[in-house]
């Protein structure tokens, strides 16, 4: 372990760490330990000489390569093209030293190659806003265009099952970055630029896990777990940031408002800044701007890569899109044949292909794993600017299927099987701890609420969801509860359409129903559309017995139980 350490830190230009004195080894382990420390002196009594050629002439490749350190061979290789440049002592040297680091290699055990296989593996997620269960090629959609993310799950998995805690913004991003169910987090709903509350300093997300494990991390996106210094991600684990604080429809341009002044719009919406770090670089983001968001994402994720491909990293892109209102930048506009909605899915789409080209192009597909799904069920109002859910039920801001179930997606080359289909029940609160299970990094020691699915991700055998049941809150009353194939719904109301939706960017009208203690066979009835419950009550009272603990745990403001395990949100402190 000292000896991958010490190779790793001179793979960085890191000479200055040292091997145990080989007084603390014996035989040839000890030798090597000698020789390697007396080829980092060397190295390092070396490095001011290749500076220096870098600076004046055309060395400066070759000096590069040198300090980068990639592989041994690398360095016979430049200095076969560089022969003119330095004196034969000192090529033979480093010919020496790349012969000498190849056998400590093989002391080890392990070759080059396989020692670069110990590192840690790196995380990409990407999250999108409102997208529906339909809308990806490999999900169904019959006109939206997705060659990138269908590749995706041609090359890893795709899970038909797939849940988020709560069917509105805040909410779910919570439980993605906690590992919790919203409610016990205590973040409900779509917080706004009036909010004084985000996730509390206790809470740790993923970046804050993975950072035990010496990750770099960063978010590139819409972070809505609140706006204010505290609760900004740079304060929750994340090396870097860029992006809008909460929803792109929180700014005076909404369309429902644009018939007012200015100043009358603004007292219902300020001005919606963009972020850098903890600045605010643009205090007033416009129209123009948000046709750009997609590719500014894109562009600082790929820098990112870029930059920590020595590393290993958690990359988080949260796409602002295609929440409404939907803006596209030029390269995709009038290109799909659903309209802009499908435009922004396409742009989407190739925000994923341009993250994969770039992890291939630096060796790092095999390395890491890349995870697509979105927030929440599409915005059925907004019709023509809405997705689509079928064959589900119902939309955003319902616990139907249609608002929480969504597109799962899944690659790692060589670790997630190639086309695997999965119809287990896993949600976002199991990503956290998934990412620390195969980093190696520790759990939160408070509760948290999400499992481990890495059997059902690499295909094991008779690998079976972890859930023995899932809750579906809405703010914080307990709507439904899903067991196996089976969900129950609790007494409760919801919104659904009142005749036609709105299209071109207005909303249609919602009305208000309300639903009785009804089962359903999701197996056998994806669209929720046969009560059953007559039929199996002792399934009825198998899944009640589940509502009862999970009230008990977490509570229900319909039965006015508060639950002993939900923890309080942060507050903005004055």
């Amino acid at each position: 372990m000292q000896l991958l350490e010490v190779l790793m830190a001179f793979q960085k230009g890191d000479f200055p760490r040292r091997m145990s004195n080989g007084s603390d080894q014996t035989g040839v382990k000890g030798e090597t330990c000698d020789m390697l420390n007396a080829i980092l002196d060397l190295g390092q009594s070396r490095v001011n000489e290749i500076s220096h050629v870098a600076e004046v002439d055309s060395g400066r490749n070759f000096c590069q390569r040198i300090l980068d350190m990639n592989q041994p061979e690398l360095l016979c290789k430049a200095a076969s093209h560089c022969s003119n440049r330095f004196s034969r002592h000192f090529l033979l040297q480093l010919r020496i030293a790349a012969g000498l680091l190849v056998v400590a290699f093989a002391l080890c055990g392990a070759s080059p190659a396989q020692a670069k296989e110990t590192r840690p593996p790196n995380f990409v997620v990407v999250f999108t806003d409102d997208q529906g269960y339909q809308d990806v090629g490999v999900f169904g959609s019959p006109d939206i265009e997705t060659p990138n993310l269908d590749r995706m799950a041609a090359e890893g998995a795709r899970f038909t099952d797939f849940y988020v805690s709560q069917a509105v913004c805040s909410a779910s991003r919570s439980a993605l970055m906690t590992g919790c169910y919203n409610v016990r987090v205590g973040i409900l709903g779509a917080l706004g630029p009036n909010s004084n509350v985000g996730i509390h300093d206790d809470e740790m997300t993923i970046a804050e896990v993975l950072k035990q494990k010496g990750y770099a991390t960063a978010i590139y996106g819409k972070w809505h777990l609140g706006h204010h210094p505290q609760f900004l991600p740079t304060r929750h684990g994340f090396d870097d940031y860029f992006g809008l604080p909460y929803s792109n429809d929180m700014w005076p341009y909404h369309p429902n408002v644009l018939h007012l002044p200015m100043e009358e719009r603004l007292k219902k919406w300020p001005s919606l800044p963009l972020i850098d770090g903890e600045k605010i670089v643009n205090p007033k983001v416009t129209p123009e701007d948000q046709t750009h968001l997609t590719t500014w994402y894109t562009e600082r994720a790929v820098s990112f890569i870029e930059k920590n491909k020595e590393q290993p990293f958690f990359l988080y892109v949260p796409h602002s899109m295609p929440h409404v209102p939907l803006y596209v930048s030029d390269k995709f506009k009038g290109k799909s044949k659903r309209g802009l909605y499908g435009d922004v899915i396409m742009e989407i789409d190739w925000s994923v292909g341009q993250i994969l080209d770039t992890l291939k192009k630096n060796g790092l597909d095999d390395n890491t794993m890349v995870i697509f799904t979105s927030d929440n069920g599409p915005w059925l109002s907004y019709g023509n600017h809405g997705g689509s859910a079928l064959p589900l039920r119902e939309g955003k801001g319902t616990m139907w299927d249609g608002g929480c179930r969504e597109p799962f997606i899944a690659r790692w080359p060589g670790k997630i099987p190639a086309g695997l289909e999965c119809s287990e029940v896993a949600a976002t609160i199991d990503i956290l701890p998934t990412l620390a299970q195969l980093a190696g990094a520790p759990l939160p020691e408070h509760a948290i609420d999400g499992k481990n699915i890495w059997p059902l991700l690499s295909g094991q055998a008779d690998a079976k969801s972890p859930h023995e049941y899932y809750a579906m809150y809405y703010g914080r009353e307990l709507q439904a509860v899903r067991s196996g194939k089976w969900k129950l719904h609790f007494p409760h109301g919801y919104r659904t359409l009142k005749g036609e939706p709105g299209n071109d960017g207005l909303p249609g009208p919602y009305a208000q129903k309300r639903t009785g203690l009804e089962l359903y066979d999701l197996e056998t009835d994806i669209g929720e559309s046969r009560d059953v419950a007559s039929k199996f009550p002792q399934v009825v009272a198998r899944l009640q017995k589940y509502g009862d603990r999970l009230r008990t745990e977490l509570g229900d403001s319909r039965m006015k139980v508060q639950g002993a395990g939900v923890r309080v949100v942060g507050q903005l402190r004055k």
